[in-house]
């Protein structure tokens, strides 16, 4: 699913009624993707945000699937399918980013972040909100 763009259904997805303090991350690498805060619900069935952890984090791709224009959003650094972002969200941004549970890990506020990649975890990696 992270690599190859596909889809999950909706209302069955881990994340749909996660309301903890924490960050959202990518599955796939660990990258922050969504902080709590911007966690709306939606009524689709997919978690929903009104903005990413930081637009440099997501990048967007042109998707005619389904017959529908769309802009499917991925992970920047390791590319994973993450979802996709519509302008029908709710203020401030107007944005709803419509995200597969399948596609992003958890860290809970005061947890290290994850380190997909084995990098190391230098201290400034512990989410604190």
């Amino acid at each position: 699913m992270l690599l190859e763009h596909g889809e999950e259904s909706p209302f069955c997805g881990v994340f749909l009624t996660e309301k903890r303090e924490g960050v959202y991350t990518c599955r796939l690498c660990g990258l922050p993707l969504f902080k709590v805060g911007a966690k709306f619900e939606s009524g689709t069935g997919w978690p929903s945000f009104t903005a990413p952890f930081g637009e440099e984090h997501l990048r967007g791709i042109r998707d005619n699937s389904y017959g529908m224009v769309r802009r499917e959003i991925v992970c920047a650094r390791c590319g994973a399918h993450q979802g996709h972002v519509f302008p029908d969200g709710p203020p401030p941004t107007g944005q709803r980013y419509c995200i597969y549970s399948g596609s992003l890990g958890f860290t809970p506020k005061g947890d290290s972040l994850p380190d997909k990649l084995g990098r190391g975890s230098p201290e400034g990696d512990v989410w604190k909100g």
